[in-house]
């Protein structure tokens, strides 16, 4: 039996994944998980690979509301908006 490589010998780096390739080996690690059939052990690895996957996604929808929220305020300085990832409303006199 073959067992899942660790994150140490993992060939795609997950910081160096595209939005999208995050995202589609992620769903692969969830039905892999979800059909069932592995051992504890390569659960556990897929479902560590599966957090830094999400993570990774995370970092990517976060840096692509950054970027919305600064052409935003570029557009229109006193516009009230949504910033970072806590969700709090703040208006560029307040930043």
């Amino acid at each position: 039996m073959t067992t899942p490589p660790r994150a140490a010998e993992t060939p795609a780096d997950v910081d160096s994944l595209t939005y999208e390739q995050a995202r589609d080996e992620l769903v692969s690690v969830v039905a892999t998980l979800e059909a069932g059939g592995t051992t504890l052990e390569d659960s556990l690895l897929l479902w560590e690979r599966g957090e830094a996957l999400a993570a990774r996604c995370q970092q990517w929808l976060d840096g692509a509301r950054d970027r919305l929220a600064a052409v935003r305020a570029h557009d229109d300085p006193d516009d009230t908006r949504t910033t970072g990832t806590t969700g709090t409303t703040e208006t560029r006199e307040q930043a």
